[in-house]
């Protein structure tokens, strides 16, 4: 773990504090005061792992997300956001921000968190390996934050397939379907989530934001955490 070096890029000193406190022990952690700080260090190292504020003075994060992807196809990046619900999370799925961090995070969420998506980043499983759900779960998410949003769902469908009585993955084909604007097919999906558990807060979120009179996208719920 010593070796995985992680950006954080958030405007709000308080939180750079406490992030780099939490993962310094085992990351190297380098902090950016805002969006162009961040590109430019990013320019100038490699990193495993970037931790992404969505709302930043001047270049805000969706735009340094966009920015990212063109310096970085392969970049691994956590949205952080404070909001309650992730804004323009379809947007930022588009670039392969699948994982989130919402404030106020503890301590274990963001160890748990940047755990996962240094695994997923460097598992070596290869497709004819996969033998689990969450062998397909996590080569879906892996294709994803790739950008290869097709893949994802072919193995989304897969891990469906294998084991139907787990809400996860029923939530993010919801998700996939709604960047295809086929918004009564993710219905479908939100709640055959909720059907296998009716606690499964992201389809909730994401079952309630669709059926509103104006819907909108802003505010999907990709399940990164509760």
């Amino acid at each position: 773990m010593a070796n995985n070096k992680i950006l954080v890029i958030d405007d709000e000193k308080n939180i750079r504090i406490t992030l780099t406190k939490c993962l310094e022990g085992d990351y190297e952690v380098l902090t950016a005061v805002n969006g162009e700080d961040g590109l430019e260090k990013i320019e100038n190292n490699n990193f495993d792992l970037i931790l992404l504020d969505m709302k930043l003075p001047g270049i805000d994060g969706m735009e340094v997300l966009s920015k990212i992807e063109e310096l970085d196809s392969e970049a691994n990046v956590i949205m952080i956001t404070g909001f309650g619900t992730v804004e323009t999370a379809v947007e930022a799925m588009k670039l392969g921000a699948l994982d989130y961090l919402r404030k106020p995070f503890s301590s274990e969420e963001i160890r748990d968190v940047v755990q996962e998506v240094l695994e997923r980043r460097s598992s070596k499983l290869k497709e004819e390996e996969l033998d689990s759900y969450e062998d397909y779960l996590n080569y879906a998410k892996s294709c994803i934050n790739k950008r290869n949003v097709r893949k994802g769902e072919e193995y989304l469908q897969k891990a469906v397939a294998l084991d139907t009585s787990k809400p996860e993955a029923f939530n993010l084909l919801g998700v996939i379907l709604e960047l295809k604007g086929k918004i009564l097919e993710a219905q479908k999906k939100y709640r055959a989530a909720l059907s296998l558990d009716p606690t499964y807060q992201p389809a909730k979120d994401n079952l309630n934001r669709t059926t509103k009179f104006n819907y909108e996208r802003k505010g999907i719920n990709l399940g990164d955490g509760e």
